[in-house]
């Protein structure tokens, strides 16, 4: 009888817990991005990041990394985790090489049919790539 108990109240801990987690990464309200002194990447939807060291503005890559790191914190971190660290409900971010800019981008634009919202009318492209520099700059996981 008492490993029925311990184990009922090992289930119910387990969905508990779950739920809490699925609440945590709910809905987003989007954020507004001051993008400051980045500079206008225009209209043309770029497929690499330009604010990446040796790119269009890689001399911009600090101030991205600053941008990056608050747009994160207000549209991203509710499903992605703060620092990027999803815990697994969602894509670990911190995982995307140099090699996924075009995946980027077309994911944050237009989002997926598997619950990310797309962000085009909301964050510029000056928004995404610096979001985008600010992850590539936090540590890959082990």
């Amino acid at each position: 009888m008492t490993t029925s108990f311990s184990l009922k109240a090992l289930i119910a801990a387990g969905l508990f817990g779950a739920a809490g987690l699925a609440i945590a990464h709910g809905n987003v309200t989007p954020q507004a991005v001051d993008t400051g002194d980045l500079p206008n990447l225009g209209d043309e939807v770029l497929i690499e990041n330009p604010f990446r060291e040796g790119n269009a503005h890689g001399d911009m890559q600090e101030e991205a990394v600053k941008i990056g790191e608050s747009a994160y914190a207000g549209n991203c971190a509710g499903c992605h985790g703060i620092r990027a660290m999803s815990g697994g409900l969602t894509p670990d971010l911190r995982e995307l090489t140099i090699w996924d800019d075009e995946y980027f981008i077309t994911r944050v634009r237009n989002g997926t049919d598997r619950g990310m919202p797309s962000w085009k009318k909301t964050l510029d492209q000056n928004a995404m790539w610096a979001i985008k520099t600010y992850v590539e700059s936090l540590p890959k996981p082990e």
